[in-house]
């Protein structure tokens, strides 16, 4: 169930968001058209070898470590940490035989198929299989082999989307609060399927739809259509890029790619082609013998005019959603509820036209703002003027004044923003690791930027001792850097200037590393306390299918309550505690890639800003 695999999630998400239009840089993978059909039917029967029917992706987040060695990756360099998390997130969602192949393409880079066999071990079927599952889902490339013309194709697998699977319940609440259930089901469903054709995403959930109404209700197939369409038209969904033409992959000239093509590099990227489908969901047959002939008859129906054409979730779009939601939210807790409307507003307007990598957004003038914010919010012009002079003076600077004209043109400042709130992670990890008056040392060396011993002493009025024992732990946890400044070439002790600094950057790229390790510490975990109780689960999980096909005929409730009795009470209250177990490592995980996001966003803008 879709809920199931974000529960924990919605506990803890917020409770508003806003459809923003407009256009953003978006990540896509390497696809071909019939090359698609392949993959998902294969994919599919793999899923089926290595554990059962695929129920589609999972998510969650745990201890504090440090980061391990860098490894290479087809799109750049990588951790130990960051590869760790990746198999497991494959075994947890694919089987270990994807593992153990994703795995050896992340430690070794771009490989042909010879070589994967040699380094896996694994048989040719089950390899092949699972590089269409990886392929399918994008998390892998293949490319003409590095030899020349004739040369094995080579397949690269990208760690960063792999990792993406973190976020798929954010993605999936996401979509449900915007566009409501049917956009919720579309974005699993695509998500499951990694590329699919929106004729088969509409007839799946339609039929999903259709289960949960009232006998003698369905879900039409337009209804369907037009949510998958308003996806589109804001860039949530997209199309699959082509592969190249066999010509131009045999080339001698074509270098090995490493990353996929972008899908804004055709003009169709974002046109929802007309699909001529007329229905309604159809409920799910109860004999297995009509459910076959039901699926043979869907695969042998007339074409509806999308053949070849499949779309993908754009993951960056959700990315800048989840960025502009930050934003507002920072502004709010620090000013209030009207200052982040405006913000809001402003960052809506300039979405179509400010790029992903931005520092800032594109100018905007007072008169513009004014004009475009909602009549909901009842903001006079005086009063908008004021709050825009407010924003601009606050030492948090979350908007930029860069001109007169106008009114006066503004700008958000997104670089300061992200920056400001990684700051904040950091102090509060430190605050809660070691202590407020570690906390207010930290928020010192940040403010003052250099400072020695005697002075971290004497500005934040901790004894001698006391603040000589913090700066020293913070200095073993890398979190405060020691800068040495010799008066002599001979760096003698007694004629050097010993000062205490703090590297932002760095210390946000270890505490990244951190919560990477922190979330495979929790799967991890999660995965015991599942295996020590596996036994009682499968009963507990063949109990209530029983009861579901009871309930289904029209049972007796004397027999439901004989069934129900097969679990004793110690079992049904193991059963409860295992739930609630889980249910905090989930929560716990997705707290943790709140910060991983958070973490990433704003070491992405600072390489971006200072390249």
């Amino acid at each position: 169930m879709a809920r199931r695999r974000y529960l924990a999630f919605l506990a803890a998400a917020p409770q508003s968001f806003d459809v923003q239009d407009g256009g953003a840089e978006r990540q896509a993978q390497l696809h071909d058209g019939q090359q698609q059909q392949d993959t998902v039917e294969a994919s599919q029967e793999h899923l089926e070898i290595e554990q059962g029917p695929y129920q589609g992706p999972r998510i969650r987040r745990t201890f504090w470590g440090t980061a391990a060695t860098t490894l290479w990756d087809g799109g750049g360099t990588m951790t130990s940490q960051e590869v760790r998390l990746c198999g497991l997130l494959l075994r947890e969602h694919f089987g270990e035989v994807v593992e153990k192949v994703g795995t050896n393409l992340l430690r070794a880079g771009a490989q042909n198929l010879r070589s994967i066999l040699q380094e896996t071990g694994v048989s040719l079927d089950l390899v092949k299989k699972s590089l269409c599952v990886l392929v399918q889902h994008g998390f892998c490339v293949f490319s003409p082999g590095r030899k020349g013309r004739g040369s094995p194709s080579e397949y690269c697998a990208s760690c960063h989307l792999i990792l993406r699977i973190l976020r798929y319940p954010r993605y999936i609440y996401t979509a449900k609060t915007l566009y409501g259930d049917t956009g919720e089901l579309i974005v699993e469903e695509m998500l499951q399927r990694g590329r699919v054709t929106m004729s088969d995403i509409v007839k799946v959930v339609a039929d999903r739809l259709t289960q949960t109404m009232e006998e003698g209700q369905s879900m039409d197939y337009n209804e369907v259509s037009s949510a998958f369409s308003k996806l589109v038209e804001t860039h949530f969904l997209q199309r699959c890029p082509r592969m190249a033409s066999k010509a131009a992959a045999d080339s001698p000239e074509v270098p090995v790619s490493t990353e996929p093509p972008a899908p804004e590099s055709f003009a169709d990227c974002y046109t929802v082609p007309h699909v001529t489908l007329v229905g309604r969901g159809k409920r799910q047959l109860e004999d297995a013998e009509e459910q076959s002939v039901a699926k043979k008859a869907r695969m042998d129906s007339a074409t509806h005019g999308d053949e070849g054409i499949y779309w993908q979730v754009n993951l960056e779009r959700f990315h800048l959603h989840f960025r502009d939601q930050a934003v507002v939210g920072a502004v709010a807790n620090k000013l209030d509820q009207t200052s982040s409307e405006i913000v809001r507003t402003m960052l809506r307007m300039s979405e179509v036209t400010t790029s992903p990598d931005a520092a800032f957004t594109k100018p905007l003038s007072a008169n513009e703002i004014f004009r475009s914010l909602p009549a909901a919010y009842n903001i006079q012009r005086q009063v908008l003027d004021q709050y825009l002079s407010l924003l601009v003076d606050d030492p948090m600077e979350f908007v930029g004044k860069a001109g007169e004209s106008g009114g006066g043109m503004f700008v958000v400042n997104l670089h300061r923003v992200l920056s400001n709130l990684a700051r904040a992670t950091l102090e509060s990890v430190v605050q809660e690791r070691f202590g407020s008056r570690s906390a207010r040392i930290f928020r010192l060396l940040l403010k003052k930027k250099h400072l020695e011993q005697k002075q971290v002493e004497d500005f934040a009025m901790i004894p001698a001792k006391e603040a000589k024992d913090m700066l020293y732990m913070l200095l073993s946890q890398n979190l405060v850097q020691l800068q040495e400044i010799p008066k002599t070439p001979d760096f003698a002790p007694s004629r050097t200037f010993y000062l205490y600094t703090v590297n932002q950057l760095s210390t946000a790229r270890m505490l990244l590393q951190n919560c990477y390790k922190t979330v495979a510490n929790l799967i991890h975990r999660r995965l015991f306390e599942t295996s020590n109780s596996k036994r009682l689960l499968e009963k507990s999980q063949r109990i209530e299918a029983i009861l579901a096909s009871l309930q289904a005929s029209g049972a007796e409730p004397e027999q439901l309550t004989e069934v129900e009795e097969m679990i004793t009470a110690p079992e049904k209250q193991q059963l409860d505690s295992l739930r609630l177990h889980i249910n905090k490592l989930d929560s716990a995980e997705n707290q943790v890639d709140e910060t991983i996001f958070l973490l990433e966003c704003y070491i992405h803008t600072t390489a971006s800003s200072s390249s």
